[in-house]
């Protein structure tokens, strides 16, 4: 597991400890939870004891020196480095002098469901004014889109790190950010003044293509499913036949299928797999929305970390490519964060286990819930609050006596009567009073897990 954060009682980053010292540390009651998502502690003494000593690291006991308080030694600086991605972003801490991946995250971004719930309302407000039935014309010109506009479910993935990193900087003591911002490039390597055509008659011609299909397609044969072997690029609608080089009509092959398919056209090639020939004429007019996501929020992403103070590196995905398989590591999200950027180390990633964090939003803001003929059926309070409590928040529920004794902890339905609903890992449980939960994390809009 990643180490826990730890503060001081003013609420400053401390350099973060392991489990075993923060189990003792609440053991002792000098430490309490502060919160539990990223798991933090905060120190109930603001100039430690000699007991506590025995406790924290060296590095700890030098910030606060023996009998003076808290001395003038900084904490380790920590670096937070991003692998920005359009569904999931990995993130990862790691300290620069010895190389320990110190935090690990992987953040699930929201944008498509975003993209539907957008795409289901313009929908729905056409089909209504075309219907000629009650529709409130636009009273002032609030169409117009402000300098630096991006769609709503590609602004919730710049919104979603940014909160993240905020949050990271009040628990850690974070000095420099590594961001991953572009592919690698050959040519700029080795011509820094390219522009313009002089790209399409480089290195790199060709190479883009390969690329964009390697990544359309799954790094695989596109007739037989085969991975890890040398692939071919392959016409759809043969030349032979009238096809032509657009990308919509390229695809990838390995060379037993390539010579099998031949001229064929693949309506013939594969007429006896239905399937698979409807699965491959409808990817190959899909564009690789993905990369398209992620091409458009990485410089808006980049002036966001750049106007937190912070130093910021920027990498390529070559140079990540390159430093993770130079250490062996397996690619994943958060590896591939910690392998951002010239500055990394040789990483000691040992019991690091990620922490896993989704973006649900905040809820929505219906004001009747409907049936499944799109009829009203019930109200949707006004109120979000009932008894110091809201739907999602995790509580703790220590029952002592009727049918339901036992303890459960999960997240909440709050009821205006004051008897909630709990969703434990091993189901519903129905009507626990408020007085006996007892809140563990407050709903942010991120469900987590491990």
């Amino acid at each position: 597991m990643s180490k826990v954060f730890l503060i001081d009682s003013e609420k400053r980053p401390l350099d973060p400890i392991h489990s075993a010292q923060a189990r003792q540390l609440l053991r002792n009651k000098k430490a309490a939870i502060f919160r539990q998502f990223p798991f933090t502690l905060i120190l109930k003494e603001s100039r430690p004891d000699s007991r506590i000593f025995l406790l924290l690291s060296e590095t700890l006991r030098e910030q606060f020196g023996v009998g003076q308080g808290r001395s003038a030694s900084p904490v380790s600086p920590l670096r937070l480095k991003l692998d920005p991605g359009a569904k999931t972003t990995g993130i990862a801490l790691v300290n620069d002098t010895t190389g320990e991946v110190v935090f690990a995250a992987e953040l699930k971004h929201r944008g498509f469901v975003i993209r539907d719930a957008l795409t289901s309302r313009r929908q729905l407000r056409r089909a209504r004014r075309n219907r000629k039935t009650r529709y409130r014309q636009p009273r002032f010109n609030n169409r117009t889109r402000p300098d630096g506009w991006l769609a709503p479910s590609l602004q919730s993935r710049i919104e979603n790190i940014k909160t993240l990193v905020e949050k990271l900087r009040r628990f850690a003591p974070i000095q420099a950010i590594s961001q991953e911002l572009v592919r690698f490039d050959m040519q700029l390597m080795r011509n820094p003044d390219i522009e313009g055509k002089e790209y399409q008659q480089g290195t790199l011609a060709g190479y883009e293509t390969r690329e964009y299909l390697l990544e359309k397609w799954g790094r695989q044969c596109a007739y037989c499913g085969i991975k890890d072997v040398p692939l071919q690029i392959e016409h759809i609608r043969p030349r032979a036949r009238g096809g032509s080089n657009s990308i919509t009509n390229l695809t990838l092959s390995c060379e037993k299928c390539n010579l099998k398919k031949g001229t064929k056209d693949i309506k013939d090639f594969l007429k006896k797999d239905s399937s698979r020939l409807e699965k491959i004429l409808k990817q190959a007019k899909k564009p690789l929305v993905d990369a398209a996501a992620v091409n458009i929020t990485r410089f808006a992403l980049l002036e966001v970390l750049k106007s937190s103070g912070l130093t910021v590196e920027k990498g390529s995905g070559g140079l990540t490519k390159f430093n993770r398989s130079q250490q062996n590591l397996e690619k994943t999200h958060w590896l591939d964060a910690a392998c951002v950027g010239k500055s990394t180390p040789i990483l000691n990633i040992r019991g690091v286990k990620p922490l896993l964090i989704t973006a649900n939003g905040h809820g929505s803001r219906q004001s009747c819930r409907t049936d499944k003929f799109g009829f009203p059926s019930r109200n949707v309070p006004r109120l979000k609050f009932f008894k110091g409590f809201q739907t999602g928040d995790i509580v703790k529920a220590v029952v002592t006596s009727g049918k339901k004794i036992g303890e459960y902890v999960g997240r909440i339905a709050v009821r205006t009567t004051g008897s909630f609903n709990i969703s434990t890992a091993k189901g519903l449980v129905q009507g626990i009073s408020y007085k006996l939960c007892k809140a563990i994390h407050k709903k942010d809009g991120y469900s987590y897990g491990y």
